[in-house]
C-alpha cells in the first residue's frame, strides 16, 4: 500500500498529549497517572493532559468532548505522539464523530494502546494508512522492558525505515494486574509464569507481511463497518500479505470462536501469511480451551497460526507496529518478530 504513513520519530523535548477517548482515571489511580507522566518527563519529553480524564462514569466525557479532543491532539503539529490511559469499553462512540477529513489532512502522529483503543486506532491505519503502536498504554509507561521486548517511546522514536527485533521472553504474568494504588510507582513487572510461542499443529513457520489486528472483543463490533475492512486493506497488501494480530481480553473460549469464525467470515484472512494469536487469561471451557477455540476457527485455513504471543492483556505486552512490514519466525531456536518502519 503506497500510502502508509509512518509518523516522525520521536526526539527529545517533543510533546506527548494524554487524552482518555475511552474510560478515564479513577481518583484512586491519579498518583499512578502522575508517575506515568513522570516517566515520560524524565525520558525527556514534555506531556500536555487533556480535559477528558475523568474516571467517575463508563467514559471520561461526553462523545462529543472525547472526540473534539482526540481529533485536536492527532491534528496539532506540536503533538507527535497520544497515549491515552487505558482502554475503556465504549469508544467506538466516537467513530463517527471524529473529524476524518481534519485528520486525513494532518501529518501522521503516534498513537499508543490496545483493548478498547483498537476501535479507534485500527481505523487510523485502514482509512488513514497511519501506522500505530498497539500493546500498552500511559498507565504501563512507567514499566521497564523486559529482555527481548523494546519501550514503546524507544520505537517511536526510531527513524524511518529503521528494523528493530524482539523476541519471546519466555516468561509471563500468571494472573492479575499489579496494585498500583499500593505502589503507584512501579516501574518492573512480576513475570512468574513460564512459556513461549508454538505454531497451531506443530512445526516451523519463517512468513512475512504487513501487521494489522488488535483486540477480538472491539474487532467483532468493527468487521463488516467501513471502519474495520481488513479484508479491503488485505486486497490492498496482495503482494505482501498480512500478519493479523489478534488477542483476547476477557470474552470466554465459546464466544472468541464465534468471534473468529465471523472474521474469517468476513474474509479477514484471505490474504494473511500468518495469524498471530496473543497469549490470555480469558477462560475456557472443559469442552473448549482457548486454543481449542483458535484451532476451531482457524484450523481450516491454509495459514499458519503462532499461539501464545506475548501481545495483548498478559504482561509482558509486545509492542506491535499496525501497517509496518514484519517477518515472524518460530522455530526450534527462535521465537521472534522483526519490524520495519517502512
Amino acid at each position: 500500500m503506497s500510502d502508509l504513513r509512518f509518523p516522525r520519530p520521536l526526539r527529545p523535548g517533543d510533546l506527548i498529549g494524554v487524552t482518555s477517548p475511552s474510560s478515564g482515571v479513577p481518583v484512586a489511580l491519579r498518583p499512578r497517572q502522575d508517575a506515568a507522566i513522570a516517566a515520560l518527563r524524565a525520558r525527556g519529553f514534555e506531556v500536555e493532559v487533556g480535559a477528558c480524564m475523568a474516571g467517575d462514569r463508563v467514559t471520561s466525557a461526553p462523545k462529543e468532548q472525547r472526540a473534539a479532543e482526540l481529533t485536536r491532539m492527532l491534528s496539532d503539529p506540536r503533538i507527535r505522539a497520544v497515549v491515552p490511559p487505558w482502554g475503556g469499553e465504549l469508544s467506538i462512540d466516537l467513530l463517527d464523530q471524529l473529524d476524518w477529513d481534519a485528520l486525513a489532512a494532518a501529518e501522521p502522529t503516534w498513537t499508543v494502546g490496545y483493548s478498547d483503543s483498537t476501535a479507534w486506532m485500527l481505523p487510523l491505519t485502514l482509512r488513514l494508512g497511519w501506522a500505530v503502536i498497539h500493546g500498552t498504554n500511559l498507565l504501563e509507561t512507567p514499566y521497564e522492558p523486559v529482555d527481548g521486548l523494546r519501550h514503546w517511546t524507544e520505537i517511536a522514536s526510531l527513524p524511518a525505515g529503521a528494523s528493530f527485533t524482539q523476541h519471546c521472553p519466555g516468561r509471563h504474568r500468571s494472573g492479575g494486574r499489579d496494585d498500583w494504588e499500593a505502589d503507584p510507582g512501579l516501574s518492573t513487572m512480576t513475570l512468574d509464569a513460564e512459556g513461549g510461542w508454538s505454531v497451531l499443529g506443530g512445526g516451523a513457520v519463517d512468513v512475512t507481511g504487513r501487521l494489522v489486528g488488535g483486540c477480538l472483543e472491539i474487532l467483532t463490533a468493527l468487521a463488516g463497518t467501513p471502519y474495520g475492512d481488513v479484508a479491503g486493506f488485505g486486497r490492498q497488501q496482495s503482494d505482501e500479505g498480512l500478519l493479523v494480530f489478534v488477542e483476547a481480553c476477557e470474552y470466554p473460549s465459546y464466544d472468541i470462536a464465534r468471534i473468529l469464525h465471523g472474521l474469517r467470515l468476513a474474509g479477514w484472512f484471505e490474504d494473511a501469511d500468518a495469524i498471530l494469536v496473543g497469549r490470555t487469561h480469558a477462560p475456557g471451557f472443559d469442552d473448549l480451551s482457548q486454543h481449542e477455540a483458535v484451532a476451531d476457527a482457524l484450523g481450516v485455513l491454509d495459514v499458519p497460526v503462532v499461539l501464545d504471543v506475548d501481545c495483548g492483556h498478559v504482561q509482558p505486552m509486545l509492542p506491535l507496529v499496525t501497517g509496518a512490514s514484519a517477518r515472524v519466525v518460530v522455530d526450534a531456536h527462535r521465537q521472534q518478530i522483526t519490524q520495519t518502519l517502512a
